[in-house]
């Protein structure tokens, strides 16, 4: 049974407890072993060379952002989660493959998911070197998947079948969802929720007008996305999670 090594790098040493003490809880409530250690500074971590890493950003000596940036140069494939009370990082976590970005304060709950996705992350690595054992037998596919690849749209009488990965984006207007495709724009009546449904997690709401697909994604910013083809708004209370899905999925990405 192998255990994963979770390393917590902070300057606040009472930071440092209390994450520690919710780390353990969380990898004792699913049955997984771990060793969990505190640091003070980016050097530890590099010596550490920890499998999860939940590591602040503004530190005295060496910031969270330089750190992550060395152990990338090094090519450790240590998870990193970035826990800080700043929001504006978020685009350097995205350039040093962050897997998550907590925002202080955070609740039990969103620490929990977090650290169970990367838990999950680990134990898929782990299975897969030769020989391989973790110690946690139970870890089930995350994230809700396509219904299917295709999705039948039925207009007028005539049913039309469209893979999800020729979509663009998707927007409402008057009660019509209007998909656009590599093969043009495809009308019907429908709910944008329930397009989003089956879509699955290669596909991101940024408004509630709108759903795009992650794959198209060229550029944004926190008020536009702009894909392929085409451009989507983001609504500002959708920004920080669209962010967070879109680095989730391009470190999915580089897995594959």
């Amino acid at each position: 049974m192998r255990t994963v090594k979770i390393a917590v790098c902070d300057d606040d040493k009472n930071m440092q407890e209390i994450l520690r003490h919710k780390i353990e809880t969380c990898c004792g409530e699913r049955g997984t072993a771990c060793h969990i250690v505190c640091l003070d500074t980016g050097g530890e971590v590099l010596r550490e060379e920890p499998d999860i890493l939940f590591l602040d950003i503004c530190m005295p000596s060496q910031s969270g952002m330089d750190v992550a940036k060395e152990l990338r140069q090094r090519r450790l494939g240590t998870i990193l989660i970035f826990v800080t009370a700043l929001s504006e990082y978020v685009f350097d976590a995205f350039d040093v493959g962050a897997f998550h970005y907590l925002v202080k304060p955070f609740d039990d709950e969103k620490l929990k998911s977090v650290l169970d996705g990367a838990l999950r992350r680990w134990e898929e690595s782990v299975a897969a070197q030769p020989g391989a054992a973790v110690g946690h037998s139970g870890a089930e596919q995350g994230g809700r998947q396509k219904e299917s690849e295709f999705l039948l749209v039925k207009r007028g009488g005539v049913s039309t079948r469209v893979a999800f990965d020729d979509i663009f984006y998707a927007e409402v207007f008057n009660r019509k969802v209007i998909l656009h495709t590599r093969h043009g724009d495809i009308e019907y009546y429908g709910k944008l929720t329930e397009l989003s449904e089956k879509a699955g997690n290669d596909f991101y709401r940024t408004h509630r007008a709108y759903l795009v697909n992650l794959r198209y994604v060229e550029k944004y910013t926190a008020s536009a996305v702009w894909l392929e083809q085409g451009k989507a708004p983001v609504a500002k209370k959708q920004f920080a999670g669209f962010v967070r899905r879109y680095m989730r999925y391009i470190n999915e990405r580089r897995g594959d």
